[in-house]
C-alpha cells in the first residue's frame, strides 16, 4: 500500500445490507494481505459509541434535527481522531459503515437540515477527510425497511431502532437524497442491493478492482 492508505465508505438506507457486506469485504481483502479497519459510524470507538446509543435508542424520539445532527458531528471527531486518522496513516484500508455523506442524505435530505450548513460541520469534524472510494448500496425503501425490521427482530436489536420507526416518506427523502450524491459525486459507486448477498458481493469486488486495482476474486 501506499503511505496513506485506502478509505471506502459504504452508504445506504436502513436494511441496505451493509453491515454485512463491509464484513465479508474486510474478510476478502485480508486474505489478500492487506492491513484493513473495519470500523462504523456512529460509533467506532467508546465516546463515540456512548453517542450512538443515545442517536439510534427509540427513547430519543425527543431528539431535535438540530441537536441530532450535532451528536452525530461530535462522534464523527472523536472516531477520526482515535481510528481512521490512525489507520490512514499507518497504511491500512478503512472500511467504514457510514460518513459523512450519511449526513446529509439522513439530516439534509430526511430531515431538511441546510446542506449547506452540514457541509461546513463535516469537515470541522473530519479536518477535510474524504473517502476515496463511497459504496451506495441501493434499494427502494420499502424494501428496506422491511429487511431492517426483519433483522432487528432477528438480532432483537430493540434499542437500535429509532430510525427504523420514522415513516416510509422520511426513508424515500433519504434515498433520493443518497442518490442525488452519487450523481453528483465522482466517488460515488451506486451499487444494485436488490439482489442476493453474492450478486452484491460480485459488484463490490468488481468497483474495487477497477477503481484501486485490488482483485480480490480469484
Amino acid at each position: 500500500m501506499a503511505d496513506r492508505g485506502l478509505f471506502i465508505t459504504f452508504e445506504g438506507i436502513e436494511g441496505s445490507g451493509k453491515t454485512s457486506q463491509i464484513r465479508r469485504l474486510g474478510e476478502r481483502l485480508l486474505r489478500l494481505g492487506q492491513r484493513v479497519v473495519v470500523t462504523r459510524e456512529p460509533g467506532g470507538c467508546p465516546i463515540a459509541d456512548d453517542i450512538r446509543r443515545i442517536l439510534l435508542h427509540p427513547d430519543s424520539s425527543a431528539l431535535v434535527p438540530r441537536a441530532e445532527l450535532l451528536l452525530y458531528a461530535a462522534a464523527r471527531a472523536q472516531h477520526v481522531e482515535e481510528v481512521i486518522r490512525p489507520g490512514l496513516a499507518g497504511g491500512a484500508i478503512v472500511l467504514c459503515d457510514r460518513f459523512t455523506d450519511a449526513t446529509l442524505a439522513y439530516q439534509g435530505g430526511g430531515r431538511g437540515l441546510d446542506r449547506t450548513l452540514i457541509t461546513e460541520l463535516n469537515t470541522l469534524a473530519t479536518s477535510g477527510i474524504l473517502p476515496d472510494l463511497t459504496l451506495l448500496l441501493d434499494l427502494p425503501a420499502a424494501d428496506g425497511l422491511l429487511r431492517a425490521h426483519a433483522r432487528n427482530e432477528a438480532l432483537a436489536l430493540h434499542e437500535e431502532g429509532r430510525f427504523e420507526a420514522e415513516h416510509l416518506d422520511f426513508h424515500c427523502r433519504v434515498r433520493q437524497g443518497y442518490l442525488d450524491l452519487a450523481l453528483a459525486t465522482p466517488r460515488f459507486a451506486v451499487i444494485d442491493a436488490t439482489g442476493t448477498r453474492a450478486t452484491v458481493e460480485a459488484q463490490i469486488d468488481h468497483v474495487v478492482a477497477q477503481r484501486f486495482g485490488l482483485r480480490v476474486r480469484p
